[in-house]
């Protein structure tokens, strides 16, 4: 006969056993007897009681997957290599793990394959300059796929871009010459400015005479202000004409020749 302490000790111990503490991110997907219960337990103390009953712990908390770079060809066909990070999250925890074996792994396979199909059908600018919307249509095209499985896809980035060597200095290239060319548009629209207030000045000057002398005084003051020693005095041609025919015996072609040398 077996004693009595040893059958009390041997259950105390089995029941010590069977006792298993859940955080509250986390939760039990009890199988009894093969055949799951349809309520997860936890968080906190719950009894698992060997062998028949089996726990599996299921996190709740958000977990982040990086997708490995892979090898796209855009639609313009230019290699690029691109890499993603998702973030996803269990909703339901008995689904999690009856309807997929591991629900991560087959969440990573999938996002490669969404990644190069969704990122190969556009251009490269499209890619580099529309990130946002391709995001969002990664995640609703893998969250589609994992939402049979209780898992939630909360968001996706694609995280980096590498561009071949040629194709960087390509768009080098192409940044510096639309510099060069809005430099060009620039330099000309104040040329252009500039031509139309002299031409607005010489209509002022027209209309007002005496305003061009007071212009030539006040560039003879801005010389003399640069202690110059020789002064270039600006002679009108029609003034030596005159000059010529009220100078007497001055001949007609001295006069021409006096403008000749004037000019």
């Amino acid at each position: 006969m077996i004693p009595v302490w040893i059958v009390i000790a041997v259950i105390v111990l089995y029941l010590l056993n069977s006792i298993k503490i859940l955080r509250e991110y986390e939760r039990g997907v009890i199988f009894r007897l093969g055949r799951a219960l349809p309520q997860p337990k936890g968080p906190g103390i719950i009894l698992v009681f060997r062998p028949i009953d089996q726990m599996v712990r299921v996190s709740l908390r958000q977990d982040v997957l990086e997708v490995p770079p892979q090898d796209v060809i855009t639609r313009d066909n230019v290699t690029v290599k691109v890499n993603a990070v998702i973030t996803l999250r269990v909703l339901d925890p008995t689904r999690a793990v009856i309807e997929v074996a591991n629900y991560v792994y087959q969440t990573s396979q999938f996002a490669q394959t969404t990644l190069r199909s969704v990122l190969g059908e556009v251009e490269l600018d499209g890619l580099l300059s529309h990130r946002d919307a391709l995001n969002q249509r990664i995640q609703t095209i893998i969250d589609e796929r994992t939402e049979p499985w209780g898992v939630k896809v909360v968001s996706v980035e694609v995280k980096q871009v590498d561009l071949p060597e040629s194709m960087l200095r390509a768009m080098a290239k192409q940044a510096e010459a639309e510099r060069e060319k809005r430099s060009k548009i620039i330099n000309a629209e104040g040329e252009f400015a500039a031509a139309q207030r002299l031409v607005e000045a010489s209509n002022l000057l027209a209309r007002e005479p005496l305003a061009i002398q007071l212009r030539y005084l006040q560039t003879l003051t801005d010389i003399g202000t640069e202690k110059n020693t020789t002064i270039v005095f600006p002679l009108p041609v029609e003034f030596i004409s005159l000059l010529g025919k009220g100078i007497p015996g001055l001949r007609p072609n001295q006069a021409v020749e006096l403008d000749q040398k004037s000019e």
